[in-house]
């Protein structure tokens, strides 16, 4: 008869646990037996000193005596037998759920001693059980109908920190966890259910908040790789723009350092030939001075003599004096020479210094305006709106000769006579239109502010300004877009005319995201109300321009916003 089959009869029941290595949680191979009684795999034990061994010091897993020396490991033959004969009647390795608790996990709050692993949690209880002590949850007809869930450590959060009870009621009026009490003191007369039901309605708007979050995740993925292919673009672009520049401003530097050298050059031959001309005359006056000095000196010689005859006929050949040389000493002064040539320069740095700041300005802007990120969402109130506004002003050179412009080339207003405006390419010369001074990029807001019959629009600056062909008329073409201010509202592109219904107004909001191709159109009163949006690309900056088709008087003014 086997050692167990002997216990069995005996009625002795057998701890499976005492027989597993508290190392391996396995059961024992070769089990050896320490000095302080515990028992170990060999190879266990011996694995667990050899990381000590650089300690010198070597001590027990479970109660942590120490040796020293390290002990010498002898097979423990009676427990080796024991384990054998218990493998033979069917005992094995302890399941998972029967091993002891370690970190990190739920320990059976019924176990004294070396706890073993929670196989599960009671919601009612509420505690954690291993194998053996869960067992009662499935006999016990009152413990049945207990709510068993995966082993938790967080079970003292469903206990009322006031009663002490369970909470299995949700407050839907305070959105929280109750238990009974609470439902009939601080929460009587609130909406309350059952945690259950409560659990049950959150699932099903769990299914729908994980689709919504699946899908957003889903969307912000396709932005990180749009988002990249962007820093790729961005990269790419910039280098281009960094390197034309530097070629473009080298060409400028070598154009000014050419120039320097052709006034250099021009001046050093000047001068060459100034100075050879002034040596020249100087040698001339010389020559002459020592002409003069010469007859001085017989003039003065013949001053002395008393011989009738010698002196008339000597005076005479001595005192004409020869044709002097052109220049007379009494024009000689002192001449600027090359100082205008330095004021004609600086007054050329002056110029370009100019220009250079003014064009700075737009380049600076233009390099600012370079947008990164994915299109923001249009705004939804005016003050939203009022965040991208911008100041913007007529071109008089753009101006029908019949357009008026005035409050500081803001406001047009249509004349029966033609304005005196000198001839300019850019003017329109059939349609009553103007058109703003600076293209739009990124993102614009502006209102226009209107009386009698005006259509509000953009267009790219190369759209054709001669004649009455429809290639010149806002919104008539593939180069404008247009809102026709009438009787009713009608938007215009490509000569597509789309009739709008909306509430009259005699201010109308523009907003512009180039980046994202939006053109919206707003009636603009005590609120915003949106009358047509456009979803487009577009491929040059846009120009902000006015059409006033019939009535003298009739004005458009782009408004200043603050």
């Amino acid at each position: 008869m086997s050692l167990r089959s002997e216990m069995a009869r005996q009625g002795i029941q057998l701890d499976e646990a005492k027989f597993c290595c508290s190392i391996c949680l396995d059961l024992l191979k070769d089990p050896v037996t320490i000095p302080c009684g515990h028992s170990y795999c060999m190879s266990c034990i011996k694995g667990h000193w050899d990381k000590e061994d650089r300690k010198k010091i070597h001590s027990c897993p479970q109660c942590r005596q120490t040796f020293t020396p390290r002990p010498l490991l002898m097979k423990n033959t009676m427990l080796a037998e024991l384990v054998e004969d218990l493998k033979k009647t069917g005992l094995q390795a302890a399941p998972p759920d029967r091993c002891h608790a370690g970190p990190g996990d739920v320990a059976c709050d019924v176990c004294t001693g070396r706890k073993l692993k929670a196989l599960k949690s009671c919601l009612m209880c509420p505690a954690s059980y291993c194998e053996q002590h869960l067992q009662h949850h499935y006999d016990a007809p009152p413990l049945k109908k207990h709510k068993l869930v995966k082993p938790s450590a967080k079970l003292q959060e469903n206990i009322c920190s006031r009663h002490d009870e369970v909470m299995k009621i949700f407050c839907r009026t305070d959105q929280q966890c109750i238990c009974y009490l609470c439902s009939m003191d601080e929460h009587k007369g609130h909406d309350t259910v059952s945690a259950a039901a409560e659990w049950t309605e959150r699932q099903k708007e769990l299914g729908v908040s994980q689709q919504k979050i699946q899908q957003r995740i889903q969307d912000r993925e396709k932005d990180v790789k749009v988002l990249q292919q962007e820093v790729k673009a961005i990269n790419l672009a910039a280098n281009k723009a960094v390197k034309d520049s530097e070629k473009i401003f080298t060409e400028l530097v070598r154009l000014i350092e050419k120039r320097s050298s052709d006034v250099k050059q021009q001046i050093r031959s000047q001068q060459k030939a100034e100075a050879s001309r002034a040596e020249e005359l100087q040698e001339k006056l010389k020559q002459e001075i020592a002409e003069l000095r010469r007859k001085d000196a017989e003039l003065e010689q013949l001053s002395h003599t008393e011989d009738h005859t010698h002196f008339l006929q000597r005076y005479t050949s001595l005192s004409h004096l020869s044709e002097s040389t052109d220049l007379p000493s009494s024009n000689i002064h002192r001449l600027r020479y090359f100082e205008d040539v330095t004021a004609a320069v600086s007054e050329t740095r002056d110029k370009l210094q100019g220009i250079l700041t003014e064009e700075w300005t737009k380049i600076s802007r233009t390099v600012t305006q370079v947008d990164v990120l994915l299109p923001h969402p249009e705004p939804k109130t005016r003050a939203e709106f009022l965040q991208y506004s911008r100041q913007i002003k007529l071109d008089p050179n753009t101006a029908h000769t019949r357009l008026s412009l005035s409050e500081g080339n803001r406001k047009a207003t249509l004349m029966g006579a033609a304005q005196l405006y000198s001839s300019h390419p850019d003017r329109f010369t059939e349609w009553c239109q103007v058109l703003s001074r600076e293209g739009l990029t990124g993102r614009c807001y502006w209102e226009v502010a209107h009386r009698g019959q005006v259509s509000i629009a953009v267009s790219y600056k190369d759209i054709s300004r001669t004649g009455n062909t429809v290639e010149c008329k806002f919104g008539c073409n593939v180069k404008s877009w247009t809102l026709d201010c009438f009787n009713s509202y009608q938007f215009i592109h490509n000569n597509i005319k789309t009739p709008i219904p909306g509430p009259r107004s005699s201010r109308v909001g523009v907003y512009l995201d180039h980046r994202a191709g939006i053109l919206s159109f707003y009636s603009v009163s005590e609120t915003m109300t949106l009358l047509h949006r456009v979803q487009t690309t577009f491929t040059q900056p846009l120009y902000p321009g006015l059409w006033l088709p019939n009535s003298n008087g009739d004005t458009a003014k782009l408004c200043q916003l603050k």
